[in-house]
């Protein structure tokens, strides 16, 4: 019998050109929960540690700030999406 692994996508979050694209879509939703855990998920593809550390947040700040139901700052959520590498931009409405 084959063993099938469960499906994560931080495996495939590996490049900026992804996480932006992700980040992007996750936008898209109205759900604000939807784009906080699109931000987890490149987190742990990036390493929640190292992510802390260049958003210049504690650890546990980061897990909190990240976790379903929060609702971070603005300036955390700006933090955050500098120290992944990618810039949040708006666009006119189709």
């Amino acid at each position: 019998m084959a063993k099938i692994s469960p499906f994560d996508i931080a495996d495939y979050l590996d490049n900026e050109e992804v996480i932006s694209e992700y980040l992007s879509t996750a936008l898209e939703d109205p759900d604000p929960d939807i784009f906080l855990m699109a931000v987890r998920n490149v987190a742990r593809a990036r390493g929640m540690t190292q992510l802390a550390k260049e958003a210049g947040l504690g650890r546990e700040s980061l897990y909190k700030a990240l976790s379903p139901g929060a609702k971070p700052r603005y300036d955390t959520v700006l933090k955050l999406i500098a120290a992944l590498g990618v810039k949040l931009h708006a666009v006119p409405a189709h």
